[in-house]
């Protein structure tokens, strides 16, 4: 096993991470437009683009299992941290290696023009590696070159302004000279590249530059919002998102591909654990139809928490009582047996209740979000798109950028309501069928878009990165998970508390405060988070700083 970056970014003989020699080696190798071309498809693989997990957020509940991360036990040895910080860097040498070498197809065919799209190219991948690098660990070493071990082992870690200065240099080399469109590749654009610049702006604070990328984006980008928020993430047929999805990971069951294990997802009654699934969190943070949250709305009722609620709430958590799979999903302890939509009947046993099912969903939430009828499939496999960006984002990068510059105008507001209503089915000049937001305040349009972010963009791989720079992960990540109070009943006094006994307090971050519902006894405690503000940043691999005595590590580790 190799041990740390270090020894990714060898040369020549040294190189522990080569072709087969059948198939050239980093000394002769991307001296044809072919060859430089299977490089860097090899890096769009889902290996070199990892997702932040939801278990290291709020909006995720595992029963009564807690993240390495929401233990605040996070060190050199996770393996979250020790994976990132090799891919990154193995991909960072690779993209290195085709833009110090690609040269050599100008001896073969290959004009200058072409050369320099594919470097621009190798540029971008180089660029969100380090990305990702930073917004994890902050201070990172920065290598352009091919390094022998000693030269590697000399290396330190390089200052966050320097590396974020030569991040945006590839970005925008990146969009100044690739395509604006594959004909069948997904492969970074122009676009794509303008949307990562963006999103890593925002993450970095660099809010000028964030809101200028999104506008260009959404002024003059290919894309549209999906008409049906609902169907953005299901599987067949597969082009559905094509519209909105900027840039895509594809999953493939046949090639074994990246797939996804569904059943811990799905309800018991589907053949799954529903193991994972959403929060109380998340389901709390969804806003009612008035715009309001719902310990200030008038329609919200904690009985039937799904009615009355915007759209996205029932797209993202099953409802109760609604069609799931075939089946009426139903955690109350008084559903015995559920509607099969396929005879008509109340004919199949609950088993997604815990009156009658101990390892029923604990919380009684069930993810939709991304599930269709091919999850319940044998074998329990889905290969369905891994959205990595979408334009929703970019219209809310673009609102929260403004906002934070205080530069705030009727563009701001239009971004906000125009994700909004696609959610309510319609355009934002429709003011009648979707809550609007209209107010001009700083402070409360930063409420408004970091809620509007959490419920768009929910089980997406982006809350835990909107926690970290929001600097919320210190409160929300060092709150209870809650689920039923177990074991059940189907006396009158339990079902008068059915499902929340009253609404949770919500913050003007969205968060959700269930303690009076602890403290009455209403509510089960399934886990505890115990976030460690060290964890704002990562810590250094241990094999590097054991390898390296020029190695630092992050404050607290």
């Amino acid at each position: 096993m190799i041990a740390g970056w270090a020894l990714l970014a060898l040369t020549g003989c040294q190189d522990l991470d080569l072709n087969p020699l059948s198939s050239g080696s980093s000394e002769t190798w991307n001296a044809t437009e072919d060859e430089i071309v299977m490089s860097l498809r090899d890096l769009y693989r889902d290996r070199f683009w990892p997702t932040d997990q939801e278990s290291w957020t709020d909006d995720w509940t595992n029963r009564d299992v807690t993240s390495v991360l929401l233990n605040g036990t996070l060190n050199g040895q996770t393996y979250e941290v020790t994976d990132l910080w090799d891919a990154q860097y193995k991909m960072i040498s690779r993209a290195n290696t085709v833009i110090l070498n690609a040269r050599r197809a100008l001896n073969n065919g290959l004009s200058q023009a072409q050369v320099d799209r594919y470097v621009a190219e190798a540029r971008f991948l180089r660029a969100t590696a380090y990305s990702r690098l930073t917004e994890k660990f902050g201070d990172v070493p920065y290598v352009t070159d091919l390094l022998t071990i000693e030269e590697a082992f000399a290396y330190g870690r390089t200052p966050l302004k320097e590396v974020n200065t030569h991040i945006y240099e590839d970005f925008d080399e990146a969009i100044r000279l690739l395509p604006t469109s594959y004909k069948e590749d997904q492969r970074a654009t122009r676009w794509v590249a303008l949307g990562f610049k963006a999103r890593h702006a925002l993450y970095m604070g660099d809010y000028e530059l964030a809101a200028a990328a999104a506008k260009e984006i959404i002024e003059n980008g290919p894309y549209t919002l999906h008409k049906d928020f609902s169907d953005l993430f299901v599987s067949v047929p597969k082009s559905s998102n094509r519209d909105e999805a900027m840039f895509v990971i594809p999953r493939s069951i046949e090639l074994k591909m990246n797939v996804i294990h569904t059943q811990p997802y799905l309800p018991r009654t589907s053949g799954g654990y529903v193991q994972y699934t959403p929060s109380w969190d998340l389901l709390a943070a969804f806003l009612c139809t008035d715009g309001l949250t719902v310990d200030k709305s008038p329609l919200f009722d904690s009985h039937k928490p799904f009615d009355n609620r915007d759209p996205r709430c029932e797209a993202t958590i099953v409802k109760f009582g609604s069609n799931f799979l075939g089946y009426g999903y139903d955690p109350s302890p008084k559903a015995r047996y559920l509607y099969n939509y396929s005879t008509g009947k109340y004919d199949i046993e609950n088993k997604d209740t815990r009156m009658l099912q101990q390892y029923a969903s604990y919380n009684g939430l069930a993810i939709r979000k991304k599930v269709d009828d091919s999850w319940p499939m044998p074998g329990f496999m889905a290969e369905n798109d891994n959205i990595v960006m979408r334009l929703a984002e970019m219209y809310l990068t673009y609102a929260e950028a403004k906002i934070e510059l205080n530069q705030i105008d009727q563009s701001v507001l239009d971004a906000i309501n125009t994700v909004r209503a696609r959610a309510y089915g319609c355009s934002k000049e429709e003011v009648g069928s979707y809550p609007v937001v209209s107010v001009t305040d700083q402070a409360e349009l930063r409420s408004i878009v970091r809620i509007e972010r959490r419920m768009e963009l929910a089980w997406e791989g982006l809350r835990y990165m909107d926690l970290v720079r929001w600097r919320l992960a210190s409160v929300s990540l060092n709150r209870k998970n809650y689920g039923v109070k177990y074991p059940m009943s189907t006396s009158n006094s339990y079902m008068a508390d059915w499902f929340w006994a009253f609404p949770p307090t919500i913050d003007e971050n969205g968060l959700p405060d269930f303690s009076e519902m602890e403290r009455q006894g209403k509510v089960n405690t399934l886990s505890e988070r115990n976030w460690d503000d060290r964890q704002y940043l990562w810590p250094i691999p241990t094999t590097d700083l054991q390898i390296n005595e020029n190695m630092t590590n992050n404050p607290g580790y």
